[in-house]
């Protein structure tokens, strides 16, 4: 039995609320039940922004790449400790200042393999002084990156990259133009 199998997730309904909870490998398919996730994005002290790119053994969008990573609270978790959690199994990361930046973000996606996601995604940023050492299941690679560049790259190739970080790239200030939200972190 993989970690998967045993991970729960809060479900939610039309209105956010918890209805329940069920295990993360029974939520993510054809017909995904609408349930709590996170995203974070990850500055080091130069400004730049950590991209990863999934493993290829990821059930939804493997191989593409994506913000600094995702996950799932676990019941009765907050969010802020689900996201120190994560950080440390992906990427080894010991995380400071996690603050939220799209606190109501949400979304729904289908990869080509027919594999939905539908979550109420609140998104993070954080910074970290640490050099990322990737779990091989979860990243494949990663590359710290100019916030002007990966903007570009986002919107000249969007398809490289996973949904909901282009979702988000489209909605943070720091992704979409305006550089008072980069100016904020770095200070």
């Amino acid at each position: 039995m993989g970690p998967d199998d045993i991970e729960e997730v809060v479900l939610l309904d039309a209105h956010d609320r918890p209805i329940g909870r069920a295990p993360k490998s029974s939520v993510h398919g054809a017909d995904t039940a609408r349930h709590l996730a996170f995203s974070c994005h990850v500055f080091n002290d130069r400004g730049e922004l950590l991209v990863t790119r999934r493993a290829l053994a990821k059930q939804a969008w493997p191989g593409v790449w994506t913000n600094s990573f995702c996950g799932h609270p676990a019941p009765a978790e907050t969010l802020v400790h689900a996201i120190r959690r994560r950080g440390e199994f992906e990427l080894g990361l010991a995380l400071d200042r996690i603050e939220p930046v799209l606190p109501t973000f949400h979304y729904r996606a289908t990869d080509a393999s027919g594999v939905v996601e539908n979550e109420l995604c609140p998104v993070y940023t954080a910074t970290t002084t640490s050099t990322p050492q990737p779990h091989p299941g979860e990243v494949m690679d990663y590359r710290w990156v100019e916030l002007e560049r990966l903007a570009l790259a986002i919107e000249h190739a969007p398809w490289a990259f996973s949904p909901w970080f282009v979702l988000q790239a489209r909605l943070l200030p720091f992704l979409s133009g305006s550089h008072v939200a980069r100016e904020a972190i770095a200070s």
